[in-house]
């Protein structure tokens, strides 16, 4: 009987992210998100929240690149992009991206994202999860503290009108963390992409402009 690793590479999101290059799979969430919803519109100053192995990243870089070409108008552009990522565990390097291996839940995590980009920022995305104990109700519980910790940092550095993509676990706190974070945005939408596995509880909550 195959085992997990073996199954997960005859996945068709894993063929295809190895035949288009992307490190993982979760690169298809992120594009099929953006081709419902957006969210990188005129994004120049990206922030990935638990990065590893970089495939958001890899979008990110995509979408920065096409916009310095795109948006060369009279409404909000800049000449350049700035791309990091958070993890604590170590990403292979990317280029024109700065990593970092670090807890984003420590305060010197906020102090370096504000020393980088001296700037409020165009999108921040978080496809962080914990490392689940496979007790649902204690996963979903710890994952929320995950995402209270992040929306933290959204209300920090996110600027106006900006846009943010966050991970959570479906469960009986979800509907709280989802008001605290609608409050913060004109609109809030939650969205499983098709490559997300059918029995995750797995849900992104995709907040755009925020207030």
């Amino acid at each position: 009987m195959a085992n997990k690793r073996e199954l997960h590479k005859q996945e068709p999101f894993y063929k295809q992210a190895k035949k288009e290059g992307y490190r993982a799979r979760s690169a298809y969430k992120l594009l099929d998100i953006q081709k419902r919803f957006n969210i990188f519109k005129r994004a120049f100053y990206i922030l990935d929240l638990g990065c590893a192995p970089g495939s958001w990243l890899q979008v990110a870089k995509k979408f920065a690149e096409e916009n310095l070409e795109k948006y060369k108008d009279q409404f909000y552009y800049r000449d350049h992009y700035k791309i990091i990522g958070i993890d604590i565990k170590k990403v292979s390097p990317i280029e024109n991206i700065n990593t970092i291996k670090a807890d984003l839940t420590k305060l010197e995590i906020k102090e370096q994202i504000d020393s980088y980009f001296r700037a409020k920022l165009d999108i921040i995305l978080s496809d962080a999860s914990i490392k689940k104990i496979g007790n649902k109700f204690t996963d979903h519980i710890r994952q929320l503290n995950l995402c209270y910790n992040i929306l933290g940092i959204v209300k920090n550095n996110l600027k106006y009108k900006g846009n943010a993509v966050i991970k959570a676990f479906q469960g009986s706190d979800f509907d709280t963390f989802a008001k605290e974070m609608k409050s913060i945005f004109r609109f809030l939408k939650s969205y499983k992409p098709k490559a997300s596995k059918k029995k995750s509880n797995e849900i992104y909550l995709i907040g755009l402009q925020k207030k």
